[in-house]
């Protein structure tokens, strides 16, 4: 958490690597508690395939604390800082917002997430963190460190999305010019819903409940596209809309304090 106040790079991961998913939720609780800003929304990452038998998942999460929501107006370009020495990467994603409170104690079903999804949007989510490694070291890494966010850009809503097909909602990242990734929503298993009701049912699990309001990214349908400060990118989604944009590199926080076992 220090290493995220002062935008410094981390070498090794800070201590010892937890030995299961839910000790990692456990310290990514704890370092919630300790962050001086409100979570706004969660994301969800698909777990490598290689790492799953392991930890017994195929999804994660992590929070995205308010501070780091942007919204998107057309023809912008976002400056979104991201750890200069750390991991950086753009993600493509299809954004959920709920549209009611779920309550810790309540019975999640397939009609349930279809219910609470008000409205789902375009997206793109920063990934980033001050360890360069922490995806090599698998998703219990990550879910220790915020699962690995630094900002999500909140686009329009899709206009009659549960009428349409997945396969007619395309996504395509370029990076630089290059096109590094291209597919449609039917890439994630479930599709964004399929991805709401994993979630809903991880907080019942763990407590937490979810306002109205609640942002859910849904995974990085394209892809987890690694990319360098300066870089521009281009994430679009069809006639669904666009957004431009270019990392920089991350200023330190005013308040650089010290306090939690996570990076």
């Amino acid at each position: 958490m220090s290493a995220r106040r002062k935008a410094a790079g981390l070498p090794d991961y800070p201590g010892i690597l937890p030995a299961s998913m839910a000790e990692g939720y456990e310290i990514q609780d704890y370092s919630i508690s300790l962050w001086p800003d409100t979570v706004a929304g969660w994301k969800i990452g698909l777990v490598p395939p290689a790492f799953r038998e392991a930890v017994g998942a195929e999804r994660l999460v992590g929070p995205v604390f308010s501070g780091l929501v942007h919204d998107h107006a057309d023809g912008q370009v976002h400056d979104m800082p991201v750890f200069a020495d750390g991991f950086a990467a753009v993600e493509a994603e299809f954004i959920i917002k709920l549209g009611r409170d779920v309550p810790v104690g309540t019975a999640i079903t397939p009609e349930l997430a279809r219910e609470v999804a008000a409205s789902l949007h375009v997206g793109v989510e920063i990934a980033s963190s001050p360890f360069p490694g922490i995806n090599d070291l698998g998703p219990i890494c990550v879910i220790t460190d915020f699962g690995n966010n630094y900002g999500l850009i909140l686009g329009p809503e899709i206009d009659g999305w549960r009428d349409r097909p997945l396969t007619d909602l395309p996504a395509k990242v370029e990076i630089d010019g290059e096109t590094v990734g291209e597919t449609t929503a039917a890439s994630l298993p479930g599709g964004p819903l399929g991805a709401l009701e994993f979630i809903l049912r991880l907080m019942q699990e763990r407590g937490i409940a979810l306002p109205a309001g609640t942002l859910i990214s849904t995974g990085a349908v394209t892809g987890v596209h690694q990319a360098e400060v300066g870089s521009k990118s281009r994430v679009s989604f069809g006639q669904d809309g666009a957004f431009d944009l270019v990392l920089s590199a991350l200023a330190p926080m005013a308040d650089t304090g010290s306090t939690a076992a996570s990076a």
